[in-house]
């Protein structure tokens, strides 16, 4: 269906989501730039500067939606195949799984990490949504691979690795690297793109969109965008500041960024540490281990000479107006450093490139999460793609393609999400 009307298409939001909505939009048939304008409006001064740039960059076939995954993840190998994506930002598959580690008091001495003191926790470590019950039950049990040589192989037990292929392939991209080339590809497309531009308002009647108010926060004046035909709000963690009725919010997370070499794995670890070690960072405030129990950070081998490690999620402090003001609390970062470095003498030496935290979009229902919503509103002309948690990268190309699609074909063509339709949550 070829769309001959104006389009004055405004997508707010810079990270993974609006970039691949802006992307595919310039690459629908439909598309003619003398009709159709895509303005995507970013309110921090540069492109993903939220989770899509802070993310781990995993891509699985068994990460959820599944109404969603499958599409998304051949999009993205059929992208770095059309846009030399290996080089450009670092796809490629990787093997994936998950092991124990048991940390003995005697290892702890040869790793000169104990610290005096009474040093039992009373917080238990909570895991980030990554792996949902249906993938853990995907994990086929085997040996540690020869290449996995990374990690302490003396206490790890238990190696079960993703490895049923059709059903549990996983591959990875820098997210960062991904979603400004994606940027770069709408623009060449003909997409514009404005960053510190924070959308204020979205002016509409019962029955449509009208304009888009925002602040230029280089000038500090208000800006509008007039004769608006669609509003595609993809803001991750803020779409519930400019929809509310969306119910999305933002979950920090902490991550860490090693200069490391090393062998493509993404693993789930699960340690069990001395209950009298305490992080030597800690030990120096007086203070004791934050976790009582296991811990289980995720460690992530990454193309350009990185590997990346997230912790666990936390809400002491609230989602501030901009993802450019994102706080991360040092500690709770030296706290990721400090249980990596038990199990990786490898990472344990390695140079730390950055201490960082970013915001999980989820939708919440009901105290309970939710899918992301993906489509139309009860507003003609106001849209909504957000709510993706740890699969924004994931998720990404399959989001924009489906998107594209219904501002164009007026239907979703490549994937059915009709169980992601945010009027169902009456949005």
């Amino acid at each position: 269906m070829m769309d001959n009307s104006k389009r004055n298409i405004v997508i707010v939001g810079g990270g993974i989501i609006g970039c691949t909505t802006s992307y595919y939009l310039t690459r629908h048939p439909s598309f003619n730039p003398a009709l159709h304008t895509v303005t995507v409006l970013e309110a921090a001064p540069g492109i993903a500067p939220g989770a899509s740039g802070k993310a781990g960059g995993l891509l699985a076939l068994w990460a959820y939606p599944s109404s969603l995954v499958p599409l998304s993840y051949r999009l993205h190998a059929e992208l770095a195949a059309e846009h030399n994506g290996v080089e450009r930002w670092g796809y490629r598959k990787l093997g994936c799984g998950s092991f124990e580690a048991v940390v003995s008091r005697q290892k702890m001495k040869a790793l000169k990490a104990t610290a005096a003191g009474d040093a039992n926790g009373d917080k238990a470590w909570e895991k980030l949504p990554k792996q949902n019950s249906n993938a853990k039950d995907l994990l086929e049990p085997g040996s540690l691979p020869l290449d996995l040589d990374w990690v302490d192989r003396d206490i790890i037990d238990n190696w079960s690795e993703m490895g049923m292929p059709g059903s549990t392939e996983t591959a990875q991209v820098h997210p960062f690297h991904f979603t400004t080339a994606i940027a770069d590809l709408a623009k060449q497309g003909g997409a514009s793109i404005h960053t510190n531009a924070k959308v204020t308002a979205i002016k509409s009647s019962k029955t449509s969109v009208q304009r888009v108010e925002y602040l230029d926060r280089e000038t500090g004046e208000a800006r509008t965008i007039e004769d608006v035909t669609d509003v595609v709000v993809a803001a991750g963690p803020w779409t519930g500041r400019i929809l509310p009725r969306s119910k999305i919010e933002g979950l920090r997370a902490h991550s860490i960024v090693y200069e490391a070499e090393i062998s493509p794995y993404a693993v789930f670890t699960d340690i069990s540490l001395p209950s009298d070690f305490v992080p030597e960072h800690r030990a120096k405030m007086g203070q004791k281990r934050r976790h009582k129990g296991r811990v289980d950070p995720e460690i992530y081998a990454r193309p350009f000479g990185e590997a990346y490690a997230c912790g666990e999620p936390d809400t002491l402090i609230p989602l501030p107006d901009t993802a450019d003001a994102v706080e991360y609390d040092e500690a709770q970062c030296d706290d990721l450093v400090s249980y990596i470095s038990t199990i990786s003498p490898v990472l344990a030496s390695a140079p730390i490139k950055a201490k960082q935290a970013c915001y999980l979009p989820r939708h919440m229902r009901f105290g309970q999460e939710s899918g992301p919503l993906i489509g139309r509103t009860s507003v003609d002309g106001i849209w909504v793609a957000a709510g993706h948690t740890c699969w924004g990268i994931q998720n990404g190309p399959g989001t924009g393609k489906l998107m594209a699609e219904y501002l164009f074909d007026g239907e979703a063509k490549s994937a059915n999400i009709d169980n992601l339709d945010p009027r169902k949550f009456k949005v």
